[in-house]
C-alpha cells in the first residue's frame, strides 16, 4: 500500500520532472490510499491553478482509490507525530494515516526525510 502525498500529486499533475520520477512509484489503483486531508489540500491547489473542473476530476479519482477519513486513531497519531517529529498539523495527519495503516508514504517533502516509512522523492530543479 502506498500514501501519495499532496507534494507528490502535485508534482504528478503539473507533470513536473519530479512527476515524471514519481511514476516509477506509484501504486496500482487498488493500493493507492487518499487521506481525506490529502483530498482537501489537492482541491485546494487544483481550484486554485486549475480551476473547478480539473479538480472535481481528480476528486472522483481519489474516490475510487482507498479513502482514509480522519478518524479518532489518525488524529492521536498525528498528535503523537507533531510532538515526536515536529510536524505540521496537516503532515502529521497523512503521516499518521499511512503509519496506521502500514502504509509507505510516497512524497517530495524534505520534511519527512528520515522518518520511517517514508520514500522520499527529491524535487528536481529546473
Amino acid at each position: 500500500m502506498v500514501l501519495v502525498d499532496t507534494s507528490a500529486w502535485i508534482e504528478w499533475l503539473i507533470g513536473s520532472p519530479t512527476g515524471d520520477k514519481l511514476t516509477d512509484y506509484l501504486p496500482d489503483l487498488a493500493d493507492w490510499l487518499v487521506p481525506t486531508m490529502v483530498q482537501l489540500e489537492i482541491m485546494k491547489w487544483l481550484t486554485r491553478e486549475v480551476g473547478e473542473d480539473k479538480a472535481d476530476q481528480v476528486i472522483a479519482f481519489t474516490q475510487v482509490c482507498q479513502v482514509i477519513p480522519l478518524d479518532t486513531e489518525i488524529a492521536l497519531a498525528a498528535a503523537e507525530a507533531c510532538r515526536e517529529h515536529k510536524l505540521a498539523t496537516a503532515d502529521a495527519i497523512i503521516f499518521a494515516a499511512a503509519r496506521t495503516r502500514g502504509a509507505t508514504l510516497l512524497t517530495c517533502d524534505r520534511h519527512f526525510e528520515g522518518l520511517p516509512g517514508v520514500s522520499l522523492i527529491a524535487k528536481i530543479k529546473g
